[in-house]
């Protein structure tokens, strides 16, 4: 069992490299917050309940000798609706399409069922090569962080496959993160970058402005609706007859909701849960977009969208 800490010896590389990386994990492993502690920007949307990242959100990190294409997908786990379903079917088809994988593993919570359903997913997987990392090193003291890594490297030897690496990393105390980065880019194939100079991400600006909203919108709300929670930026535009140093952009978006009953707990006391949701995730997407924002939000009903179809397929899933 190779474990990496940032005393090992660096390869040096001379050929350029540019490849994609994907992070796996069941719900809330870590996997948005790695994403954006090697990215050095917020990409991913991180929260803590499970379920939180639909979209594949690419994070793109530059190096001089390499460029790491970061895909973030939906945690891998049993699932119980349709979206579930096409959840599962997205995670599967990335791993089938990168040059390798980072199986996240918190360090704080001992390896269960649903960390065994996807290593054994994994296991399938022959060509790719695979990466554990132990994530959240920062919540447990040396003895426990030792006995995951014994734990991971175990699982690995029972369903009859080895990890490339084990790596601990913090993405929160920015422990490791950069060794990561240094174990993934020699696993890339050699090649010019792929993506500009300067991108972060390949998500349009419109589905990130409105993972921001739903962000926002998950914060604070009772467990039963994290699932239910979808958003669709219906239009934005520059504001016209703008000067040009005082441009504004408006955005007019839905927050959608599976049943009339849940409207209110969006929506708040007087409406003050849904202005907080506003007046929080306009900060972050004025920091997206560089530029001041006009949010309009409006809280509607789709019923039972995650179970049907059509809807799925009109709230973009």
């Amino acid at each position: 069992m190779s474990v990496r800490t940032q005393s090992s010896e660096q390869s040096a590389e001379a050929a350029h490299r540019a490849g994609f990386a994907c992070f796996v994990g069941r719900p809330n492993a870590g996997k948005s917050t790695l994403t954006n502690a090697l990215v050095g920007k917020k990409v991913a949307i991180t929260s803590n309940r499970p379920q939180t990242t639909r979209h594949t959100v690419r994070g793109i990190v530059h190096r001089p000798e390499a460029q790491l294409i970061l895909v973030d997908t939906p945690g891998l786990h049993k699932p119980r609706t349709l979206l579930g379903e096409r959840l599962n079917d997205v995670v599967r088809a990335t791993w089938a399409e990168v040059d390798v994988i980072g199986f996240c593993l918190p360090a704080d919570q001992k390896i269960g069922p649903g960390d065994r359903f996807i290593a054994k997913e994994l296991a399938g997987i022959k060509r790719t090569p695979k990466i554990a990392i132990v994530t959240k090193t920062d919540l447990v003291d040396s003895k426990a962080l030792a006995e995951q890594l014994i734990a991971v490297d175990q699982m690995a030897r029972e369903l009859g496959f080895e990890w490339q690496e084990i790596v601990p990393v913090s993405a929160v105390g920015d422990q490791q993160v950069a060794l990561l980065a240094d174990l993934l880019v020699p696993l890339l194939p050699e090649g010019p970058a792929l993506y500009p100079e300067g991108d972060l991400t390949d998500e349009p600006e419109q589905v990130m402005v409105a993972e921001l909203i739903r962000e926002a919108a998950l914060e604070g709300v009772r467990d039963e609706l994290p699932h239910s929670i979808a958003v669709v930026v219906e239009e934005m535009l520059p504001r016209e007859d703008r000067r040009a140093d005082r441009p504004l952009v408006d955005i007019h978006a839905n927050i959608y909701i599976e049943r009339p009953s849940q409207k209110g707990i969006i929506i708040g006391p007087k409406g003050k849960r849904l202005k907080d949701v506003g007046v929080k995730s306009r900060q972050q997407i004025e920091a997206l977009l560089g530029t001041p924002v006009f949010l309009d939000l409006h809280v509607k009903v789709a019923k039972d969208w995650q179970r049907d179809p059509k809807q799925l397929r009109r709230l973009g899933f």
